[in-house]
C-alpha cells in the first residue's frame, strides 16, 4: 500500500534502542496462529504474565478486543481479514518501536496474510506461534458455541468449518496446545525468548 502523500516520516532521538536498553530487554512481536479455541489468547496472556513478573514491558492484542475499538468497522470477509491483520501489524511496528514485547492472538489463517504481517512487521521482529490443536478438540472447547452455529449453517466462512486455515509452513515455535500443560506452553515460549536474547532474565 503506497504511503500517504505529503508526510515525511520524523526521526526521534529517542529510538529503539535506546527504550530497549531502559527497559532491559530487547522489543519482539509474538503472533501467535492458530483455530479458535487451539489456545491463543490463553497461553499469549499468560506468557504475558510471566513475562510481566519478569520486569519485562509487554501488551497483548487480543483478536476479539480489538474488533471492539480499532477495527470495529471491519467484518470478516476475506479482504476485511486482511485489513484487519495489517492494522495490527502497523500498531505492532510502533510497539517495536516503543521497546515493547507484544503479543498477538489472531486466527489468521491465510499463509499470504500472515506472510504480509511479516513484511510490514519484518521477519526479523516477530516469532510465529503455531497453536497446534486438533479441531476436534477446538470445537470440544467451543464455550461460545461459534462451531455449532457454523456446523448449523448459521455462522458463513467460519475457518475450519466452512473456510480454511493453513497451517504455517515453518513457524518458529509448534506447541501441542490440545495436550500440553499451559505452565509447559509458556515456558517453551519464554526459553525461546532467551535463546534468542530477547530477555536475558
Amino acid at each position: 500500500m503506497p504511503s500517504s502523500p505529503n508526510v515525511i516520516r520524523h526521526k526521534a532521538a529517542v529510538d529503539r534502542p535506546r527504550r530497549e536498553t531502559l527497559n532491559g530487554h530487547r522489543s519482539i512481536n509474538l503472533w501467535f496462529t492458530g483455530l479458535s479455541g487451539s489456545g491463543k489468547s490463553t497461553l499469549a496472556h499468560a506468557v504475558e504474565e510471566q513475562l510481566h513478573l519478569m520486569g519485562c514491558r509487554t501488551y497483548v492484542f487480543d483478536g476479539d478486543n480489538v474488533r471492539h475499538g480499532l477495527c470495529r468497522d471491519l467484518g470478516f470477509s476475506a479482504p476485511e481479514r486482511t485489513e484487519n491483520l495489517r492494522r495490527i501489524a502497523e500498531m505492532v511496528r510502533l510497539f517495536l518501536d516503543a521497546g515493547v514485547i507484544s503479543l498477538t492472538a489472531f486466527i489468521s489463517p491465510l499463509e499470504s496474510d500472515r506472510a504480509m504481517v511479516k513484511e510490514i512487521i519484518g521477519p526479523e521482529n516477530i516469532i510465529e506461534v503455531f497453536c497446534n490443536c486438533p479441531l476436534e478438540i477446538c470445537e470440544q472447547r467451543d464455550v461460545k458455541g461459534l462451531y455449532k452455529k457454523a456446523r448449523a449453517g448459521e455462522i458463513p466462512n467460519y475457518t475450519g468449518i466452512s473456510a480454511p486455515y493453513e497451517r504455517p509452513l515453518s513457524p518458529d515455535i509448534d506447541i501441542d496446545t490440545g495436550t500440553l500443560p499451559l505452565r509447559e506452553c509458556v515456558n517453551r515460549v519464554v526459553s525461546v525468548l532467551r535463546e534468542r536474547w530477547v530477555i536475558l532474565k
